[in-house]
Order: C-alpha cells, then sequence, then structure tokens
C-alpha cells in the first residue's frame, strides 16, 4: 500500500471538511473513490461512490441548511485522518447557544484527493434529543421532514 505525503492527505481532507461545509453533498460523494466504503453506524455501510452519494444526499435532505461541522481536533498519520467534528444547529432565535453534538470520524486516503473508507461514530440518542430541543427552541426541519423520535 502506498503511503502518501502529509501535505497531500491533509489537502484532501481540508478539502473534504471544506466542501462538506458548503452544502453540495453530490461533491462531498465525489471525494470517495468509486469503490469507497462509509460505514454510518446508525443508517449502514454504503459500498460505492453511488451508494454513498444517495445515502448522505437523503440524509442531508432532512437536515436545516443552516447546520455546520466545525472541527474540534483532527489527526493525521500516514493515510489515516481521524478528526472530530461537531455537528451545530445554531439557535433558531439567534440568541443563546447553539445545539450540538460530537462525532468522531474516520478517514483512510487514496490518492487523487480521494478516501476510499470513511467511518462516524456518534450517538444517534444524542442527536435526536439535540434536534428535539432545537426544534423546541424554534427550530425548522425542511419541508416534509418529521421531527426525530
Amino acid at each position: 500500500m502506498t503511503t502518501f505525503d502529509e501535505a497531500e492527505v491533509r489537502a484532501a481532507y481540508d478539502q473534504f471538511v471544506a466542501v462538506g461545509e458548503s452544502g453540495d453533498w453530490n461533491a462531498w460523494a465525489d471525494l470517495h473513490t468509486v469503490d469507497g466504503v462509509w460505514v454510518e453506524h446508525h443508517l449502514g455501510r454504503f459500498e460505492g461512490r453511488e451508494a454513498i452519494r444517495r445515502a448522505i444526499v437523503d440524509v442531508m435532505a432532512q437536515a436545516p441548511s443552516t447546520m455546520t461541522f466545525p472541527v474540534e481536533w483532527v489527526v493525521v498519520e500516514g493515510n489515516r485522518v481521524v478528526y472530530y467534528p461537531w455537528q451545530v444547529l445554531p439557535h433558531p432565535t439567534g440568541q443563546g447557544e447553539d445545539f450540538r453534538f460530537g462525532c468522531v470520524t474516520i478517514l483512510e486516503y487514496a490518492g487523487d484527493g480521494q478516501f476510499s473508507y470513511q467511518e462516524d461514530l456518534y450517538n444517534p440518542t444524542e442527536g435526536a434529543e439535540v434536534f428535539g430541543r432545537w426544534i423546541a427552541a424554534g427550530g425548522v426541519l425542511p419541508a416534509g421532514v418529521s421531527s426525530p423520535d
């Protein structure tokens, strides 16, 4: 297995985060290899870029467009990137603290600006609770999306 230069891995990671923040989930899927794997412990395992694309576009259509993913920390070692992106819902009134829950993401870099593996670890019960508090504070989900259980 090829070990890539740390600067290349870091640049690909920086692009990955920037595209995620942009909300362009089709472009985000393109940052995975054709045979890439995304393990999302709550939703399942998605094999292949197009399966990843379908899953992320569907999942993120249910999230408010104001949701952001600021990174608390990142570690790059060899081809592996591990980072902690918060899942943040801004306070609906613009006043008060944001609503957030944590996540750990593991990526495996495969060259050409793409990742062959991604795994997201978070507590889905905490996520649903955070969304519930955000909705109670006045947050509105996209049309046609029901509140979390």
